[in-house]
């Protein structure tokens, strides 16, 4: 079982279910939601994710037609994104998860809008938009 959290803690999760493929998105909206060079971000089971704590501190915001960001009320932490065609699947914020675990990212998705600021070192697979096989 996977646990994670907010930066206050007042939302909490519990994931029992295997990832997706984790990626590292570069767009500019992700960029935007999470206030930095890119968010990690990985495809989970709803079904399967069990929320605790307040989840009424959850807010969503569509960021695009049919796109919704999840985050904490009140302290503003990301943690999913979801799309209404897909109710199923929630891409997680990796970052909200506590403590340490073995899925690590497989490719780097819109690396072609990395600002330059924002050095990519590693040697992962880099994909203009989103990574093959993906809709």
């Amino acid at each position: 079982m996977i646990h994670g959290s907010c930066l206050c803690g007042g939302v909490r999760y519990e994931y029992g279910g295997e990832f997706g493929r984790v990626t590292v998105c570069h767009c500019a909206t992700c960029r935007k939601a999470q206030g930095s060079a890119s968010v990690v971000a990985a495809p989970a089971d709803a079904r399967q994710l069990r929320w605790s704590g307040d989840p009424s501190l959850i807010a969503e915001y569509e960021s695009s037609p049919g796109k919704k960001r999840a985050f904490c009320r009140r302290c503003g932490t990301p943690l999913y994104s979801r799309r209404d065609d897909l109710p199923d699947v929630l891409r997680l914020r990796m970052g909200t998860i506590d403590g340490a675990i073995a899925t690590v990212p497989v490719a780097h998705i819109y690396a072609t809008e990395v600002p330059p600021w924002a050095a990519l070192e590693d040697d992962l697979p880099r994909y203009a938009g989103l990574e093959p096989g993906r809709r």
